[in-house]
């Protein structure tokens, strides 16, 4: 074929894809030794996203070599010549049926080119396929942008699509849903059992519960290779692009003895790889309160005195793919592939803030206070005389601007802005020694910043604010040796580093907080330090015998996390106020109006803002480290070492056409953490 330069910007409705002819029942138990059968058959129930990974039956007629060929969706390819053309001799045809099954007389064992004729038009694989003198069993897709692959059909990739929930998702599935952010993570939401988990979203990234289990018992992985967060739990690189995803694998339920480490789910992502033609997209999509229609409930107020809130999102970013090219020095045409992908991500949004803050007469030391008299409720006008501090920390507050608001005369409300920022960015290269080694290398690098964790605080100083910082490094190569066609090794090493942390910028101003939500508090972050830096290291090597409706496979798997975490609390140091005995440094007595409510030095204060404003404090807390530690941004730090290491083993029997049987056994040993 020749080489095809294309780009593209797709944005697609896959809901006439939702729908497959399967449904499946499972019956399993688990504890170390998984059983596991599966039923295949019957009508259309529930989702089934991507290509099939078996055939549909086709009816041999002396012929080992079948199977179907269909479309990234799924769907099945009518009336198009299917060949498999050797290096010498004469080629083998077929016509594909209406269910897009097509089955071919014996060849000689050897290597073949696969292509097809559709309407007219030649397509023709880049990956040659090997026969061996026995049956075989071939999926072959045909993409929407003219590239044509193959699997071959195993028992052991039959067992592997049937897991018990989840969902495998294929290229143009991934592409074309129309998705939030382009966060393809939020597909998995599509899975039966699969929610959201909030209270574990402490990385930026939704973590998900399956099954009702935390999200941190969700697994993620990227090619094989573990991009779990080492430290905080949950998926790294959600926001992968889009375009550069082959397909996802989400299991859960009963899962085979190679997968660990996750009790609810295991999702993997396939990256794409290069091609024998320069294929690429680009994209820009924007969204933007200016384009946006007004809700019913948006009017204009004081904090947006325009027609809606202020909102802009930009998301950009490209793809490009080929063979490897250096001209006069190498070419890879055939043997050497890349695939390099960006993403940017910009966002801006208007949040509104409604808070109470200190009255124009109370920074004047003037506050209306009730006291119990004979019991009997009364109120009586103080007059406080404010240390020189306190009035400064008074000064820095806004005044009120919306009386009839939540905290009446003390309501302050405002528009904070909330920014997010993040460049995500992967190279992959794919190099094939022989017809019996190949090699895949990936990088990927990330760099998360914010949003603004705190934007109530910002209202009142930008330093106030605490961000979220992440940089997030994923590097993998796997080899993968084909010894015949029916065993295979693979080894795999992984490196993932995370860096979640909440800085805050402030580190001279003290937090001021109240016990009774009195004001907004000042500083609340007081300049407290949260950083944790994950590193795992992951090694694993497995093999996989197929010998007639049996796939054995083994490995065992090694993973290090080297860990460091620094914590403290409000190293600015933390004033608390509530109603204590009044101590200011001043010899001035409170006095009262009437006169029957004068407090002197060690009295009872009757609330919180008499206490804050004579400078009265209930608690002072800091985090101060001593002299073998260090402070300010790195105050507490700890540094831990852990490890993992399992063995396992499996046997997928495809019992019949529409019965599969898994029996798997893993042992998992895990170290007793060590601090460095």
């Amino acid at each position: 074929m020749p080489e095809v330069c294309c780009f593209e910007a797709e944005l697609g409705n896959l809901l006439s894809s939702l729908f497959a002819n399967r449904k499946s029942l499972l019956y399993f138990c688990s504890c170390s030794l998984v059983f596991s059968i599966l039923v295949v058959g019957g009508t259309a129930r529930g989702f089934a996203l991507g290509q099939a990974a078996q055939a549909a039956p086709v009816a041999a007629v002396n012929a080992p070599i079948s199977g179907q060929l269909h479309d990234s969706l799924g769907a099945p390819i009518a009336g198009a010549a299917l060949k498999l053309t050797p290096a010498s001799g004469e080629a083998v045809s077929a016509t594909t049926g209406a269910d897009g099954g097509f089955s071919l007389a014996m060849p000689a064992a050897g290597v073949y080119r696969v292509s097809i004729v559709r309407n007219g038009q030649a397509f023709q694989c880049d990956q040659p396929l090997t026969l061996p003198a026995v049956s075989q069993t071939l999926a072959v897709t045909l993409s929407s942008q003219g590239v044509l692959s193959y699997t071959v059909v195993t028992a052991a990739s039959a067992g592997k699509a049937a897991t018990s929930g989840g969902e495998q998702l294929s290229t143009d599935a991934v592409s074309s849903l129309p998705l939030n952010k382009r966060d393809f993570s939020q597909l998995l939401l599509l899975a039966a059992g699969t929610m959201t988990d909030s209270n574990g979203a402490t990385n930026f990234t939704a973590q998900f519960a399956i099954n009702g289990q935390r999200g941190v018992e969700a697994t993620f992985a990227q090619d094989g290779a573990d991009i779990s967060d080492p430290e905080m739990g949950g998926a790294t690189f959600s926001n992968f692009n889009v375009d550069a995803i082959d397909g996802i694998d989400s299991a859960s339920g009963w899962m085979p003895a190679e997968v660990g480490r996750g009790a609810s789910g295991f999702t993997n992502i396939h990256t794409r790889s290069g091609s024998a033609g320069f294929h690429g997209s680009f994209f820009e999509f924007l969204r933007n309160s200016a384009l946006d229609a007004r809700n019913y409930f948006d009017h204009p107020t004081k904090v947006y005195p325009g027609r809606i809130p202020p909102f802009r999102r930009n998301e950009f970013g490209f793809t490009n793919g080929g063979p490897i090219r250096i001209p006069g020095v190498y070419n890879g045409a055939g043997k050497s592939f890349y695939f390099v992908q960006y993403q940017g991500f910009r966002q801006v949004l208007g949040t509104t803030q409604v808070m109470p803050v200190p009255t124009e007469s109370e920074r004047a030391g003037v506050e209306t206070a009730t006291f119990n008299s004979g019991g009997q409720t009364v109120t009586d006008t103080l007059t406080i005389p404010i240390p020189a501090k306190i009035a400064a920390i008074l000064a820095r507050y806004p005044l009120p601007n919306l009386t009839t608001g939540a905290f009446g005369v003390h309501t302050y409300a405002t528009a904070s802005k909330v920014d997010t920022t993040a460049n995500q960015a992967s190279l992959r290269i794919d190099h094939k020694f022989g017809t019996h080694d190949q090699f895949l290398a990936r990088g990927n690098f990330n760099n998360l910043t914010g949003p603004i964790t705190n934007p109530d605080q910002t209202a009142l100083d930008p330093s106030f604010g605490v961000s979220y910082i992440d940089r997030q490094r994923n590097v993998v190569g796997v080899w993968t040796h084909t010894a015949t066609p029916n065993l295979i090794f693979e080894t795999l090493i992984g490196i993932t580093r995370s860096t979640p942390g909440f800085p805050t910028p402030n580190h001279t101003d003290p937090a001021v907080k109240f016990n009774d939500g009195l004001f907004e508090a000042f500083n609340g972050a007081g300049g407290s330090v949260m950083q944790a830096y994950g590193n795992l290291f992951q090694g694993r090597e497995a093999v996989t015998w197929t010998h007639g409706k049996h796939s054995l496979g083994a490995g065992f798997e090694a993973r290090i996390n080297r860990d460091t975490t620094y914590f403290g609390i409000s190293p600015n140091g933390e004033y608390d106020f509530g109603g204590t005995p009044a101590y200011y440094a001043n010899a001035t007595p409170i006095t009262s109006a009437s006169g029957l409510h004068d407090i002197g030095y060690g009295q009872q204060l009757p609330d919180t803002m008499s206490a804050f404003l004579s400078g009265s404090v209930a608690i002072y807390s800091a985090a101060i480290p001593s002299d073998l530690f260090s402070g300010g941004d790195h105050t507490g730090p700890a540094a831990i070492n852990r490890e993992n290491y399992a063995v396992w083993v499996q046997d997928t029997w495809k019992a019949t056409p529409t019965v599969t049987l898994d029996f798997g056994l893993r042992w998992d040993l895990y170290t007793p953490i060590q601090e460095r």
